[in-house]
């Protein structure tokens, strides 16, 4: 049995985004990601201009007179929304930790491709696959994976984006629109992200705490690692040490970033300090305006 307090959140985080889905997200999400591929339709006899290339030879001989195959732009999606639960999403300093931001965000998307009768599945990883909920349609449905983005428990601390993608290629054989919300707190795990954002409209939505990017002078720092369980003591009070620390942080961030544009993986950097609504705007607007 679900707490009440669990059941009580998912109905809140329900009504809040169900607002957001209806107010901004809706039209922008449909305008994004709908028609992006074709299906067959039908056949029809050829009328002068009709591209040649959409000939159906088969039915041309069988009526021995020309006929081509009719498209049109393929209606439904499958979303999937990959979901980091290691240890480090248990951190923030703001009105939010990366989790709950994470969770949020997620609820937000499932209900925008609900709204425009889209199936929605769940993956949940952290060194391990946790959870899988295969893609459907319907309001209960999505409701069950906001349930599951809140309530699931995980069982290891670290993050392992490799295996994740490796099991998404395994279980997914139709191209989706994936959603990998993580705070990319990992390595080496480029070359799947590359094969799986081939084979995928994958998008990635990066939580991250301002904390993790810039240590305030507060005295000696006892720095603990959530997912290996390393302590180690920053002197926070030597501006050189902190510059150093902020310099490291930066540098990796750069490497991340450029990486993923050598890939062209959309990434979406979002604060736990601010709202996610803008950002997730800016993201749509500015795809729109790319296709």
């Amino acid at each position: 049995m679900i707490p009440k307090e669990i059941l009580k959140k998912v109905r809140h985080i329900e009504i809040r985004t169900r607002n957001l889905v209806n107010d901004l997200f809706g039209g922008e999400y449909h305008s994004v990601f709908k028609g992006r591929g074709m299906t067959f339709s039908e056949v029809r006899e050829y009328q002068p201009g009709d591209d040649i290339r959409l000939i159906d030879w088969n039915v041309t001989a069988r009526y021995n007179a020309p006929f081509v195959k009719v498209f049109e732009e393929e209606r439904e999606l499958t979303v999937l929304i990959v979901y980091d639960a290691s240890r480090s999403g248990h951190f923030g300093t703001r009105s939010q930790f990366k989790s709950e931001m994470a969770a949020e965000i997620g609820a937000v998307l499932g209900f925008s491709a609900i709204k425009n009768n889209d199936k929605v599945g769940l993956l949940i990883f952290t060194e391990d696959i946790e959870r899988f909920i295969p893609p459907k349609k319907g309001s209960s449905h999505v409701l069950r994976v906001v349930r599951e983005l809140i309530y699931h428990e995980p069982k290891a601390r670290g993050t392992n984006i490799e295996a994740a993608m490796s099991y998404l290629l395994r279980v997914t054989n139709r191209r989706s629109v994936v959603f990998l919300i993580s705070d990319f707190m990992d390595s080496k795990f480029d070359q799947t992200l590359k094969v799986a954002n081939q084979k995928h409209d994958m998008v990635g939505i990066q939580i991250y705490d301002p904390s993790e990017q810039d240590v305030p002078d507060v005295g000696l720092v006892k720095v603990h690692d959530a997912e290996t369980e390393e302590t180690f003591w920053l002197d926070s009070t030597s501006s050189r040490a902190r510059k150093e620390y902020r310099d490291m942080v930066k540098q990796k961030d750069i490497e991340f970033q450029n990486e993923c544009r050598k890939m062209n993986f959309d990434l979406i950097p979002i604060s736990t300090e601010a709202d996610y609504v803008e950002p997730l705007m800016a993201y749509f607007r500015s795809r729109e305006r790319r296709f």
